[in-house]
């Protein structure tokens, strides 16, 4: 650029300059020299949560008598501005940075200073008229911002993410109906074990699911705990007692959040807490439907060498290679994001734990870890269900004979003729590729109207009374 597309500003270190078009200033500037970290863009949520505080902050401020009408006015129309988007590319600096998050305060206070500078009819960089730091910073800190806005932008994307899991949870739900009467065999250690509902299996997924969605809102419920007005340390220096209540109240009226100030706000500007609770109810999240995907990409493998039990919509040619493969890509994306959230999470407890006394200086990398994960958790679940459990359909007749073939029925008569006999008709079956219904009529331990009540399908896979029928039947005989 050349020099006349440049203004100088000052801050306490010195002058600097800084783009002429530019809403932030010098003290973004700064930062963008000092934290070229991730080079990831912010999350339009921690924008919007920051026009929010900042908004709030100004009508308390002018309710109280602290801030005059025409300069609240200008800044918080600055700052719904910056709410609706308007200002999305004035926000440069990286989501991790030293300082507790000072250079994204400062990010805001500068574009909103200066955009309210603009509607007063004044040039950039006037701070003399509209200060980033004694007019729209009034009465706040970075350490009571900062993790308001974490929690009012954590809060609006966790309910994005609970959608998607309630959703996914219905889809199995779905499945565990359209499956109810298909019958396969059960697995335990990966051996044949006793038959199964391809439905009930499906509807042990929507249980753990709904579980997940119960323990993920549950953590939610400490974030509407606020430690605005507590300022630095949170004590509350600088801020008076009817601002503390002003600006939680109009906090509650822009988010349309139940907003409310923390109890004890030194401990709220403290203790990160809530933080790992809800990191850690996302890793638990992410292990099921890990172990759900794992689940479905072994019913899926084959199509002639796997198990082959269920067919998974095919998305993709699977491979450069060999012609026709097609790959369960979508529960193989899963597992990715299990891992990554994993990483995220033992990230957020090394970055909570590392809090030292009055301040948790790493909020901003324990914030970015967590937003991470709520936000590729919600794109996994709703791709996972788009594109894969949605299009589910069962393999019938390969799964009629994995049933027929399995030793894993014979349980079902072991209580009919003793386990040793039952174990005798196991061995025999397996040696001679035999089912266990031909090997049981051959050696005269049942008839086969006995063996076909007792391997009845329904009466395998639920409690219920033919069998247990049949059980006394035939001890009435002996």
């Amino acid at each position: 650029m050349e020099a006349n597309e440049y203004r100088t500003e000052r801050d306490s270190l010195g002058e600097k300059e800084v783009p002429r078009h530019a809403y932030y200033g010098v003290q973004t500037e700064r930062a963008l020299e000092n934290f070229p970290i991730t080079h990831l863009r912010l999350s339009s949520h921690v924008i919007q949560a920051l026009g929010v505080v900042k908004k709030s902050a100004a009508q308390a401020n002018r309710d109280v008598g602290l801030l005059n009408d025409e300069k609240a006015r200008a800044i918080i129309r600055a700052s719904e501005e910056v709410i609706a988007g308007e200002f999305d590319e004035q926000f440069i600096v990286d989501p991790i940075q030293g300082g507790a998050g000072t250079s994204l305060n400062m990010n805001a206070n500068e574009v909103i200073a200066n955009r309210a500078l603009e509607i007063l009819g004044e040039q950039k960089g006037a701070y003399h008229l509209v200060s980033p730091m004694s007019d729209v910073n009034m009465s706040q800190s970075t350490n009571d911002v900062i993790p308001t806005v974490n929690r009012l932008a954590i809060i609006k994307m966790s309910a994005l993410l609970l959608d998607e899991i309630d959703q996914l949870k219905q889809s199995f739900v779905r499945l565990s109906k359209q499956f109810h009467e298909t019958i396969k065999i059960g697995r335990t250690h990966l051996q044949d074990a006793i038959p199964i509902r391809l439905g009930q299996e499906f509807s042990a997924y929507s249980e753990v699911l709904h579980r997940d969605f119960e323990r993920i809102g549950q953590s939610l419920e400490s974030f509407y705990e606020i430690n605005m007005g507590g300022t630095a340390v949170g004590t509350g220096l600088n801020a008076n007692l009817e601002y503390i209540e002003k600006v939680a109240e109009y906090l509650r009226e822009n988010s349309s959040l139940p907003f409310a100030t923390a109890n004890h706000l030194i401990d709220a500007t403290q203790h990160t807490d809530a933080y790992t609770s809800l990191s850690a109810m996302l890793n638990i999240c992410m292990t099921n439907i890990s172990k759900i995907a794992n689940d479905i990409r072994l019913m899926a493998s084959g199509p002639k060498a796997g198990l082959s039990e269920i067919h998974l919509p095919p998305r993709q040619p699977g491979s450069s290679i060999m012609p026709g493969k097609v790959n369960p890509v979508m529960p193989e994306v899963v597992n990715q994001v299990a891992f990554r959230v994993s990483g995220n999470n033992h990230t957020v407890h090394l970055s909570s734990e590392a809090g030292q006394f009055e301040l948790n200086v790493m909020e901003p990398v324990l914030t970015h870890h967590l937003m991470d994960s709520i936000q590729v958790m919600s794109n996994v679940f709703r791709v996972f269900r788009l594109y894969c459990v949605d299009g589910i359909t069962a393999n019938e007749s390969e799964l009629a004979k994995k049933l027929e073939q399995s030793l894993g029925v014979v349980t079902a008569i072991n209580p009919h003729i003793g386990y040793e006999k039952a174990s005798e008709v196991a061995k025999e079956a397996y040696a001679t590729n035999r089912s266990v219904r031909e090997v049981c009529i051959e050696k005269g331990f049942l008839t086969a109207e006995e063996i076909d009540q007792i391997l009845e399908p329904k009466g395998m896979t639920s409690p219920g009374i033919s069998a247990h029928e049949l059980i006394v039947k035939r001890s009435d005989k002996k």
